[in-house]
């Protein structure tokens, strides 16, 4: 009766040893700071590079319109359609919940009917043009993790900009021009997201693929494409995220590509769906905006795997002896070593560069890459101490463990090993192969 459990149970272990043999070093979600670990010494903490998860960021924003009075509503004012000029029936009136188009409907739940957006003012001021910007603000360093998607309720705009900032909106910088015409609007070639490789992944490109008027009008979204940025790295599925790990840990513009504290939408000019504006019929033309996504995560500098919302404002939860709002300064009284900057690499598991405590004098290394080398396979931990290979001891792993005459004594050999488990599957199934050998015997 035993023996179908033994093999359940034999298939369990097998598939969990290779998830775990697997899983971590082919993405390494670097989801742990620290972890206990046995050592010669007894108990000790392994420390890891780390970062929060993934989330949609539109949940902390501050959004900010430019010319302030520019939603519609007030006064009302009724819109036309623009692929039917006759057809005048959407009223917006601020005063009335039901006919209001404030910008929060720009990032509320999605999938109510009738939508809910953000609706400007039509274009009765033309020929001056109709133009507004959008900032989204975060008050935090935030790393971009999946594409910006705008959904227009309305036609898509004919010339758009979307821009960043790094310093909380001091300075602009352009991420992505868009246009029906980019050599008309913005003096620009014309190029995709597929025209970019690693070389010229940075490259700021006007791209016509959003742009498209009353024709294309179940053409909502425009993009900032993320993902396929990532995969001239990490490849087509993003499978390879060692790669893509590894580049952002060694090229500081790359990984500030896709760092903001702030976005902001301009819109330059509504969709017109042909090539003269009807001067008599205005109403048609504006802006409206039914969703935006941004999905990221706080920027921790990889000394904290959560960031918490509190008091309206973001902040990472920092380890490593680390503080401040994106971990990046060491503690007070953990000034052994300059602060840095947690790595990537090795993958899967990164390099956590912990702050250590401050001593009155120099702080004394006991092992280095030059000098005081770790011998007989050992690794050096922060330059602390090493950490040996099984079957070795010593400060700098220079002993065998077993030495003289008579059989070696290996209780404690579970310790020297650094990642070996407290309880492994080949234990577990001997102890119930010895069972059911007593079983039978009796």
């Amino acid at each position: 009766m035993l023996w179908p459990v033994l093999f359940t149970l034999q298939a369990v272990c097998a598939g969990v040893a290779d998830a775990m043999q697997h899983y971590p070093a082919a993405w390494g979600h670097y989801d742990v700071c620290k972890s206990q670990i046995y050592t010669e010494e007894g108990l000790a903490w392994d420390y890891m590079a780390c970062q929060p998860e993934a989330t949609d960021m539109t949940k902390y924003l501050r959004v900010a319109l430019d010319p302030p009075n520019i939603t519609c509503g007030d006064p009302p004012e009724t819109y036309c359609a623009l692929e039917n000029p006759y057809m005048c029936n959407n009223e917006c009136d601020a005063t009335t919940e039901e006919l209001a188009h404030p910008p929060e409907l720009m990032f509320d739940f999605e999938g109510r009917n009738p939508t809910t957006f953000w609706q400007s003012t039509s274009w009765k001021k033309y020929p001056k043009p109709l133009q507004v910007n959008i900032t989204l603000s975060w008050n935090k360093t935030i790393e971009l993790t999946d594409d910006i998607v705008l959904t227009f309720e309305s036609g898509r705009p004919e010339q758009m900009v979307l821009e960043k900032s790094l310093d909380y909106g001091r300075t602009w910088t352009p991420y992505q021009f868009y246009a029906t015409d980019c050599l008309d609007a913005f003096t620009m070639e014309p190029k995709t997201v597929n025209d970019l490789t690693q070389r010229t992944l940075l490259d700021i490109i006007c791209t016509e693929d959003y742009s498209r008027g009353y024709v294309w009008k179940y053409d909502k979204t425009v993009r900032f494409e993320i993902k396929d940025r990532f995969a001239l790295f990490a490849g087509p599925r993003l499978h390879n995220m060692a790669s893509l790990y590894g580049q952002l840990d060694t090229t500081k513009n790359l990984r500030d590509f896709f760092t903001i504290t702030d976005l902001r939408i301009r819109l330059l000019k509504p969709a017109t769906g042909a090539t003269m504006v009807d001067e008599n019929n205005l109403s048609r033309y504006f802006y409206a905006i039914s969703d935006i996504k941004v999905q990221g995560r706080c920027k921790c500098n990889l000394h904290a795997n959560s960031c918490v919302f509190d008091k309206g404002k973001l902040g990472c939860e920092c380890e490593h002896n680390t503080t401040g709002p994106d971990c990046s300064r060491c503690k007070r009284h953990y000034h052994g070593r300059a602060w840095s900057v947690g790595s990537y690499l090795p993958i899967p598991k990164g390099t956590a560069n912990i702050c250590i405590p401050s001593n009155h004098g120099p702080v004394p290394r006991v092992c280095d890459n030059a000098m005081l080398r770790c011998q007989n396979g050992g690794t050096c931990h922060h330059h602390q101490r090493c950490h040996c290979s099984p079957g070795f001891t010593g400060v700098l792993c220079e002993r065998a463990r077993c030495q003289g005459a008579g059989e070696c004594d290996d209780q404690l050999s579970g310790q020297a090993t650094l990642y070996q488990p407290l309880v492994s599957c080949h234990l577990s199934l001997a102890l119930i192969v010895l069972l059911l050998l007593t079983f039978t015997l009796c």
